[in-house]
C-alpha cells in the first residue's frame, strides 16, 4: 500500500519533466497604443453620374436595367417626340414648294437675261427677277438650317451613358412620358470605396493616409483613409476609405471599420505572463531578493508581431521586470 501511494505522488512530477517551461524577464517601459473607434461604412461608387433626357417625349426603348455594365456613350434609352416628326414633315413640304418656286424663278431669270440682251425688258425688271431668285434661295437655306435643328433634336432622343460603369438605378419605365432634364438612369463609375461618417469631435484626429482596419466576411483587412470632406453636416464628418479588391456587387452595403482616433502610453505584457487565482490576475516580478507575485488589472488585448499582449491598467510601474513563460 505504501508503494502504491508513492507512485501516485511521483507521476505528476514525471509529466512536468516531459514538458519543460522556459522563463525570461521583460523590463517594462511605456509603449504607445493606438486608440480605435469602431464605426460602420457603406460601399459607394466614386462617382454617381445621372444619364438625363435631353428632350421631352415618350420612352419608346429602354436598353438597360439595374446591374447592367455600360460603356461611355452607350445608348441607355430612346425618347421620341411626335411633334418633332410633324415639324420635319412640315419643313419638307415647305422646301418642296420653295424648290418649285425657285426652279420657276430661275427659268424666268434666264428668259429675262435673254430678253434684256435684245433690249426687250428694262434693267430694273431683270434686277427684280434676280432678287426673287435670291430671296427664294435664302428662304430655302433658312428652312434647311431649321430642319437640321429639328433633326438634331430627334437625335438627342437617344439617352447616352456619360461614363462607363454599373447601372445603379432606373427610375423610369418603357412607355412613360419624360421631360427634358429628367434622370433616366443612375450610373456608378470610377470604382468603389467605403464612405463613413464619425462624430465631429474626432475630426482633428483623422489624417489622410491613415491605415484603417476593416472587418468583414470573417477576415480582417486594411484600407487607407483617402479623403476627408471639409463640410460637417449634423455634427458628423464624412471620409472615404480606399480598399484594394473591395466587393462592389452591392452598393450601400454596410461594413464595420475601425478608425485610429488617438493614442496613449501603456504597459504591455505577454498574455502568457498572466495567471489567475481566486478571481484575481497576477504577474511575477523579478526582484533582487527573488520573485514575487503582484496583483494587476488587465485591459484590452493587443497583437504585435504575432504575439498577444495585454494592457496593464494598474499594478505595475516603469522598470519592473516581469517574468514571462513560454514552452
Amino acid at each position: 500500500m505504501r508503494r502504491t501511494h508513492l507512485l501516485t505522488i511521483l507521476l505528476p512530477g514525471m509529466l512536468l519533466i516531459g514538458t519543460p517551461i522556459f522563463s525570461e524577464t521583460l523590463t517594462l517601459t511605456p509603449q504607445a497604443i493606438t486608440e480605435w473607434k469602431p464605426v460602420y461604412a457603406e460601399v459607394e461608387p466614386r462617382d454617381r453620374v445621372p444619364a438625363r433626357a435631353r428632350i421631352g417625349g415618350t420612352i419608346t426603348t429602354l436598353d438597360v436595367t439595374e446591374g447592367d455594365v455600360v460603356e461611355a456613350g452607350q445608348r441607355v434609352a430612346l425618347i421620341e417626340d411626335t411633334k418633332l416628326l410633324f415639324q420635319i414633315e412640315g419643313i419638307d413640304a415647305q422646301l418642296d414648294a420653295l424648290n418649285s418656286q425657285l426652279e420657276k424663278a430661275q427659268d424666268d431669270l434666264t428668259r429675262g437675261e435673254s430678253l434684256s440682251e435684245r433690249g426687250v425688258i428694262s434693267t430694273s425688271s431683270l434686277q427684280a427677277l434676280q432678287t426673287n431668285v435670291t430671296v427664294l434661295e435664302g428662304q430655302i437655306t433658312s428652312l434647311k438650317a431649321e430642319r437640321q435643328v429639328v433633326s438634331r433634336q430627334i437625335e438627342e432622343g437617344e439617352v447616352l451613358a456619360p461614363e462607363a460603369g454599373v447601372v445603379l438605378d432606373v427610375p423610369v419605365s418603357k412607355g412613360g412620358v419624360i421631360m427634358a432634364g429628367e434622370e433616366v438612369a443612375t450610373i456608378g463609375s470610377g470604382g468603389t470605396f467605403l464612405r463613413l461618417g464619425v462624430s465631429e469631435r474626432y475630426a482633428d484626429t483623422l489624417t489622410e493616409g491613415d491605415t484603417i482596419q476593416i472587418s468583414g466576411a470573417g477576415e480582417a483587412r486594411e484600407g487607407r483613409l483617402a479623403k476627408i470632406y471639409p463640410l460637417i453636416e449634423s455634427g458628423r464628418v464624412e471620409a472615404d476609405v480606399e480598399v484594394e479588391g473591395l466587393d462592389a456587387r452591392f452598393v450601400g452595403r454596410r461594413v464595420q471599420v475601425r478608425l485610429p482616433v488617438g493614442s496613449h502610453d501603456a504597459f504591455l505584457v505577454p498574455q502568457t505572463a498572466l495567471t489567475q487565482s481566486g478571481g484575481l490576475d497576477f504577474v511575477q516580478i523579478e526582484q533582487d531578493t527573488g520573485t514575487s507575485e503582484r496583483v494587476v488589472v488587465p485591459g484590452n488585448e493587443v497583437m504585435r508581431d504575432g504575439v498577444t499582449y495585454v494592457e496593464i491598467l494598474s499594478g505595475l510601474a516603469a522598470g519592473d521586470k516581469v517574468v514571462t513563460r513560454h514552452e
